[in-house]
Order: structure tokens, then sequence, then C-alpha cells
């Protein structure tokens, strides 16, 4: 019967040493080993055993913890929650469309009021007024001579110009 030491246990699982002190702590009372005059553990193969069914134990529970399956409750909720917003985007979706028929339509109108409009005859507000001198006012006695004249340029090299 050898005795072993913390580092090998620690190399053999794959652990700290500092792991294997944790589990030895974790031993029933009739599992631990016993110490020498040096205050070190004298662990016999006894030990060991109890040692790596410890660690085989932990590390079980520990990958079953992280594999649990989820909860049938909360999965149902959230297929409830799926199917609802499902059914939002369905409903959004033809309102969406619904716009786009209603734009397209009032775009049609709008065309159609546009060409209307464009394609009449003139009525009689629309023709212009016979003698409606607002805009171009035709060059008569009083407002054209014939002869154009210009103002001389002023400025700093006004004199060049003459």
């Amino acid at each position: 019967m050898a005795n072993k030491t913390i580092s090998s246990i620690a190399k053999d699982l794959n652990i700290s040493r500092a792991r294997v002190y944790q589990i030895i702590d974790m031993l029933d009372d009739n599992e631990k080993p016993s110490k020498d005059s040096n205050d070190r553990y004298l662990i016999d193969d006894r030990v060991v055993n109890a040692i790596r069914k410890y660690y085989a134990n932990s590390n079980t529970k520990a990958k079953q913890e992280k594999t649990s399956p989820i909860d049938y409750k909360v999965l149902d909720i959230m297929r409830r929650q799926l199917d609802e917003k499902d059914r939002q985007i369905e409903k959004l979706t033809q309102l969406l469309d619904q716009q786009q028929q209603l734009n397209l339509s009032t775009n049609r109108q709008n065309e159609k009021l546009l060409d209307t409009t464009t394609d009449n005859t003139p009525s009689q507000d629309d023709s212009p007024l016979q003698n409606d001198d607002t805009d171009i006012s035709e060059p008569t006695e009083g407002n054209y001579k014939g002869e154009e004249t210009k103002t001389p340029k002023k400025g700093l090299f006004g004199w060049l110009s003459r």
C-alpha cells in the first residue's frame, strides 16, 4: 500500500491541488486521510478511490445541471408569445398592404385629375385678355424714344471705358 501525494492525485484527475484539498474536506470522516507528524495527509488507495468517486459524482451533477431540459411551462409560454407575435406581424403586414393600395389609388386619382385639367380646352377664364398690358409694356411715344441712353460707369476704373 503506497502513499500518494496531493500533487500526483491532482495530476491524475487533471484538477488543481486546491480542488483536491476541497474534495478531501468534503469526504466523510471515515474516508478522510490521516495526517503524519508533519501535518501532511497520508493518502492510501482507499482515500484515492474516495476522492475519485466524489470527483466523478460532482462532475456528473455539474454536467446534468448544464444540460438540464427546459421547463415545459416556460416553453409553452414562449410558444404562445411567439404565436401572438406571428399574428401581430401578419396583421401589420395586412395593414401595410392596405396602405400601399390606398396610396396607389390616391396617386391614380391625382394623375387623372391632373390629366383632365390640362386636356380641357381653355375656358373664358383661362384665356388671356386681349388688351392686358400688365405683363409687357409695348413701346409707345411716351416710353420709348428710339435711342438708348447709357449711364456712364462710375468707380475706380470708370474713366477707362470712356
